[in-house]
């Protein structure tokens, strides 16, 4: 899917999205540097995992490592990765979806569909999921691009008349690459935060598209 563009929302697109992209390669810099003893902080990335970290014992019986955590744990997991590859793969895909996202609704909702994608994620994790170690990544957030971008994707093609099986087509391929990297990384997936930010970002984007927004091509 290809939004259409104007060149002073594609430029206001490339710096959001580039500042968002720098704050997580940020954090996981600090952390490499510290992994390969370039920062002297013993167990920083442990640290920064229990303190940002989506722990599902949290919304349990568990005792907090600060106030609020239980709360702050829903958007903080999105800033922390599990590694240089799963930064990567997740920046990329931020870059491509984020563009399209800030060229149909602008600036601000696109930060809103993020955050709420964020919380989505982890509410779907912590409904789901019954592992007891913590989840992180921005992928929850990044389905929720997605589910946004299916969202208006299947709003256009109803009010044109047109085949919405692109769409569903496009859901599908969504759930088989969820199932092939489950199977791939022997189950340690947080397919949960993929759903959960999925749902919440398509409902995001239904309750604050543009109503003149043009429409994605198809």
């Amino acid at each position: 899917m290809a939004a259409q563009t104007t060149g002073q929302i594609g430029t206001k697109s490339v710096a959001l999205v580039a500042a968002l992209i720098f704050l997580c390669t940020a954090i996981e810099l600090v952390l490499q540097l510290a992994d390969a003893g370039w920062i002297d902080v013993p167990r920083l990335r442990a640290q920064a995992y229990e303190a940002g970290g989506f722990w599902p014992g949290l919304l349990g019986n568990w005792r907090e490592n600060y106030p609020f955590q239980k709360m702050l744990m829903f958007v903080t997991y999105g800033g922390l990765h599990a590694g240089f590859w799963h930064l990567a793969l997740n920046m990329i895909t931020l870059y491509i979806l984020g563009r399209q996202v800030v060229d149909r609704v602008g600036n601000g909702r696109f930060l809103a569909i993020y955050v709420l994608s964020i919380f989505g994620g982890g509410l779907g994790f912590g409904l789901l999921s019954n592992s007891l170690n913590p989840m992180v990544g921005a992928s929850g957030a990044l389905f929720g691009l997605a589910g946004a971008l299916l969202a208006w994707d299947d709003k256009d093609r109803r009010q044109r008349g047109d085949d919405r099986w692109p769409t569903l087509r496009a859901a599908f391929f969504l759930v088989a690459l969820n199932a092939a990297l489950y199977i791939a990384l022997a189950g340690v997936l947080a397919w949960q935060a993929h759903l959960g930010g999925f749902l919440a970002g398509w409902i995001a984007a239904l309750a604050i598209d543009r109503p003149n927004a043009e429409p994605i091509d198809p």
